[in-house]
């Protein structure tokens, strides 16, 4: 009896592992918020994040996958997260202009934002960046740029990387009028953040791996499990945290599927 139970654990052992290293990376969800904000009534927005793009022919067909389903939403802005290479090292990653040639055909009626994410910084920065804003990319660096959309103009604020880069809350939303949208690579600036309307954040992975009832073992952010996943309120703040579409340290997701989210306003 007792070797039967042993079996049996060794062979959920070994399915989860396959479970969690074959199919569900590559389990694409898509996450959708509908938000309550007059000021941005009717206007459509799709995030993606931590792409992690490694280089192997099953990962193009991987990115291109992810273009298909967020171009399927028909948004109004598409925006960035961040982490579009994979590793420490340049050899581990997809090249940066391979990534772009395919995030090329991203389709908007208001075009495409992006902040940079740690890994991107590894990687090489402003590779990273012209890679992006070769392609029409609008990369920002504590930033902003003000988009004039059917409903009414909306500004929308990026950040530089909190891990690995400088972020100036201040500076990106200098000049930055109602609507504010605020992007960052890491949810971690979000106690010091004041006066937005939403903030968009990836890095987490939502854990990655997350086993039952015990939660996720490891979060990179130093609020621990407080900004691991999904849509967040502190005061008249909100937040909302993606669980991204790659993997980063170990080629796992389990009970945390790669996802694209889609927030609608009314």
């Amino acid at each position: 009896m007792k070797m039967y139970i042993l079996f049996v654990l060794f062979l959920l052992g070994v399915l989860t592992f396959l479970y969690s290293l074959i199919y569900e990376p590559y389990a694409l969800e898509v996450k959708k918020y509908t938000l309550k904000n007059p000021k941005l009534s009717g206007l459509k927005i799709v995030f993606a994040s931590d792409f992690h793009m490694a280089p192997y022919s099953f990962e193009q067909k991987r990115l291109k996958r992810i273009i298909k389903q967020i171009n399927s939403e028909n948004a109004d802005i598409v925006i960035l997260g961040g982490d579009f290479v994979k590793g420490h090292r340049k050899k581990s990653s997809m090249p940066i202009k391979d990534i772009a040639a395919e995030l090329h055909r991203i389709k908007s009626h208001y075009g495409v934002y992006a902040v940079m994410g740690n890994h991107d910084t590894y990687y090489g920065k402003d590779e990273v960046a012209d890679g992006l804003t070769n392609i029409g990319i609008k990369v920002l660096q504590n930033q902003n740029a003000k988009v004039q959309t059917q409903n009414g103009n909306v500004c929308i604020a990026g950040v530089k990387d909190y891990i690995s880069d400088m972020p100036d809350i201040q500076k990106a939303l200098n000049d930055c009028t109602e609507p504010v949208i605020l992007v960052s690579h890491s949810p971690d600036i979000f106690p010091n953040v004041e006066k937005i309307d939403l903030m968009l954040a990836g890095h987490t992975h939502g854990g990655q791996i997350v086993f039952p009832l015990i939660g996720a073992l490891i979060v990179p952010s130093d609020y621990g499990q407080k900004y691991r996943y999904g849509l967040i309120k502190e005061r008249d703040k909100t937040l909302i945290v993606s669980k991204g579409l790659g993997t980063s340290l170990m080629p796992f997701r389990l009970n945390c599927k790669p996802e694209i989210v889609v927030i609608d306003f009314e």
